[in-house]
Parts: structure tokens; C-alpha cells; sequence
């Protein structure tokens, strides 16, 4: 049986405005990411004890992402207090962690043709780079249960 979704462009806007002492300091980039095929969206509550909240492997598993087809994701915190650490894991075990402030949202973008594989390394010298699959994200909460939206896309 053939699938009757059919792949859409999906198009990803930064914008800054600001005007600052009568200069202006907007600036705005528009990206388009051809064939989508997939989307996830969800507001996940974050506890304040780690949790993985994406995960990612070769093949489609319960709760898992085909590595190689995500081309973008975004957390977006929708607490109005409270900051939430996301940790990002790669294949060799390796982590870096982002505080994501209340408001604030974070980008991390899949290589558009190999999705998360070997976008990523976390070492004590960024001078030498040897790029990792991403394995997973996890996320604890500074207080309490945070609600983090995560989008998602996949080719």
C-alpha cells in the first residue's frame, strides 16, 4: 500500500526587530526545508528529575525518531518562571547541556540531507571536532513541572 501523504516545503522565519536610539537592528532570515513528510508537536511537562523526552535510532521504535530523517527541531519553554536544561547525547556518550530561560526557545537543526547523524559533539576541545549522532534529549525543570513544547520535523 502507497502512503497518500504528500511532502510539503516547510518554511522557518528567525526575526529580530528592534530600533534602538531611532537605528534599526531588525533582521530576518527565511529558510525553506523541502519534503517534509512528518511532524510531531507536543507539549511535554518537563518534572525537575531528568527525563528523555526525544530519542533517536536507525529504525522507527516506540517513542523513537529515524535519525536520519530529522531536519529540524524546536523547544520552546512555555513556563513564565522557570528555566528548564536540556541535555543533548551522542553516540559516544558525550553531552552538552542548554538552559532554556522561560519564554525562550532553542533550534536544533538536522543536516538536511542526513537528518541528526554526525551533527553533533560535545568534548572537553571544541578545537578537535569529531561529529556524533545524536542519540537523545533529555530535560529537568528548575522548579516543579515546566510545560516545554517540541517540534519535530522529518523528511
Amino acid at each position: 500500500m502507497a502512503t497518500t501523504i504528500v511532502k510539503a516545503p516547510a518554511t522557518i522565519t528567525v526575526k529580530e526587530e528592534l530600533v534602538l536610539d531611532g537605528v534599526s537592528y531588525s533582521y530576518e532570515d527565511v529558510l525553506t526545508v523541502e519534503d517534509i513528510a512528518s511532524v510531531f508537536r507536543q507539549i511535554i511537562p518537563v518534572p525537575n528529575t531528568e527525563a528523555i523526552i526525544l530519542a533517536f535510532g536507525t529504525a522507527v521504535a516506540a517513542g523513537q525518531f529515524v535519525e536520519s530523517k530529522v531536519v529540524y527541531i524546536r523547544f520552546t519553554n512555555k513556563d513564565d518562571t522557570s528555566y528548564i536544561i536540556l541535555v543533548f547525547r551522542e553516540e559516544g556518550a558525550a553531552e552538552f547541556a542548554v538552559k532554556l530561560d522561560y519564554g525562550q526557545s532553542f533550534i536544533f537543526p538536522g543536516d538536511r540531507v542526513g537528518g541528526v547523524v554526525d551533527t553533533m559533539d560535545a568534548s572537553a576541545s571544541a578545537l578537535t571536532v569529531s561529529l556524533g549522532d545524536l542519540v537523545d534529549v533529555t530535560a529537568v525543570s528548575e522548579t516543579g513541572t515546566v510545560d516545554l513544547e517540541v517540534v519535530v520535523l522529518g523528511i
